[in-house]
């Protein structure tokens, strides 16, 4: 069943529902209301034809027989009147006698001064009404022709209502729930039309402060993760192509020009040599790309602790001098007392990835092979500050260093992917944090990495 006929269906029953409790009890209410007057029209009743008899010249046979004659006319009541000793002192008719008065009736009424009930319809009425001092017990009994059909009248109109009011209540409830639900098709719409090739495609979220709108806006955010994760797919497989290429072609080259014609062993230890420099070349290609990848991850999919950059920077430095004896990175470490003061919350493994990264860079692109690095902490950031002395960066270029595969003038000074900033800053978005850089060139760059303390 769709949502749209459940909640025509809901909405119809809960309505329906109330309406019949509602009318359940417009129609008990109006039934004990007539009940009620009626009871006191035969009270009112009884004592006028007990006064009648009593305190006028009214003989009883005259009372009788407009009784007889009236039977059938509204509100005529059968009338009988008692003394204390139980004895009868007038009855409209004797021989059609309705409610037979009994001992027990006459020993309820003295109990409780009045008793009511119905007889086959019939409203009876039973009381103790003293006159001059004596106390009578009277009787009166009579059928609410009237207020039975006006009864009638009410329940024939509250079905036929009810009937009228379900099929309204149908109707209306299927143009709500078609106009209640129209923003979640709108949204089965647009969302039909989303597929991998065009996942920039959004929901409209609508002004309404309401659960569509937070759905739209879970939607659009969920749409946003997986077009970051198909664009850094992308992205991979766009930077594996491009940049394995180049060591590839080097290669097949050698190898194919090694095949060409017989060489003496010099020549092959020289094409040996060429291959395996562009193999662990492309090796080294290889680890950056992948790093490149994890640093594209979501960040709500990479696993943060609370580390120490000044540990994190130290494991770096150790890590490039390793791999580049000729590299000297300086430490300084004295902006700082307490270790407690330079924990943030960050994955060790990319943070480590991104530090080596700048030192690699600094002692790379300087004479001297130097850089030097600082700690210190700005507010609630904790600042790392790689400084070297090298050939700097043209301003022009400032504002690109940071895009995939930009080789400024310094790609003749050394080798480089042109990846190694671009994983920097993506790292260092994913820790929340912020990487300014200031150089002149001939006289060298600094690179400036805050990160939020946690």
């Amino acid at each position: 069943m769709s949502l749209q006929k459940r909640i025509t269906l809901w909405f119809t029953l809960l309505t329906v529902s109330v309406l019949v409790l509602f009318m359940g009890f417009v129609y008990f209410s109006a039934y004990k209301n007539r009940l009620n007057e009626f009871y006191t029209i035969l009270e009112k009743e009884a004592i006028t034809k007990l006064n009648l008899l009593l305190d006028t010249d009214l003989d009883a046979q005259t009372l009788q027989t407009i009784y007889r004659e009236n039977r059938e006319i509204l509100y005529e009541v059968e009338v009988a009147i008692y003394d204390a000793e139980e004895q009868l002192v007038y009855h409209d008719a004797v021989d059609i006698d309705f409610v037979k008065e009994s001992a027990e009736m006459f020993e309820e009424i003295r109990k409780n001064q009045s008793i009511r009930f119905l007889q086959e319809g019939w409203q009876v009425l039973g009381f103790v009404y003293e006159h001059e001092g004596n106390p009578f017990f009277v009787t009166a009994a009579a059928y609410d022709d009237y207020g039975y059909s006006k009864l009638e009248n009410i329940r024939d109109t509250i079905f036929i209502s009810l009937i009228f009011g379900v099929l309204f209540i149908i109707v209306l409830g299927r143009y709500f729930s078609k106009k209640i639900l129209q923003p979640v098709t709108e949204m089965i719409v647009e969302a039909e039309m989303i597929s991998a090739s065009n996942l920039h495609l959004r929901l409209k979220e609508g002004d309404e402060q309401d659960e569509l709108k937070q759905l739209a806006q879970t939607f659009n955010q969920l749409l946003e993760r997986l077009e970051k994760s198909f664009d850094s797919q992308k992205q991979f497989v766009s930077y594996v192509s491009h940049e394995l290429r180049t060591p590839l072609t080097a290669m097949i080259t050698e190898l194919e020009w090694a095949l060409q014609r017989d060489r003496n062993m010099e020549e092959y230890q020289e094409t040996i040599e060429n291959i395996l420099s562009d193999g662990q070349r492309m090796a080294k290609l290889l680890n950056t790309l992948l790093d490149f990848a994890k640093a594209n991850y979501d960040r709500s999919e990479v696993n943060f602790k609370q580390v120490r950059v000044d540990e994190v920077l130290l494991d770096s430095s150790m890590e490039v001098q390793k791999n580049n004896p000729e590299y000297k990175i300086e430490m300084d470490f004295a902006d700082y007392s307490d270790e407690e003061e330079v924990l943030v919350n960050a994955n060790a493994y990319l943070l480590s990835i991104a530090f080596s990264n700048l030192m690699s860079n600094a002692c790379k692109f300087s004479n001297d092979h130097k850089c030097t690095v600082s700690i210190s902490t700005e507010g609630y950031f904790a600042k790392v500050v790689f400084k070297d002395k090298g050939i700097g960066i043209p301003k022009s270029e400032l504002d690109k260093i940071f895009t995939p595969f930009y080789r400024g003038q310094n790609k003749n000074f050394a080798k480089g992917s042109g990846i190694g900033l671009t994983l920097v800053k993506k790292i260092v978005d994913l820790h929340l944090g912020e990487i300014h850089v200031q150089s002149l060139p001939e006289q060298g760059t600094a690179f400036q990495v805050l990160l939020p303390l946690s």
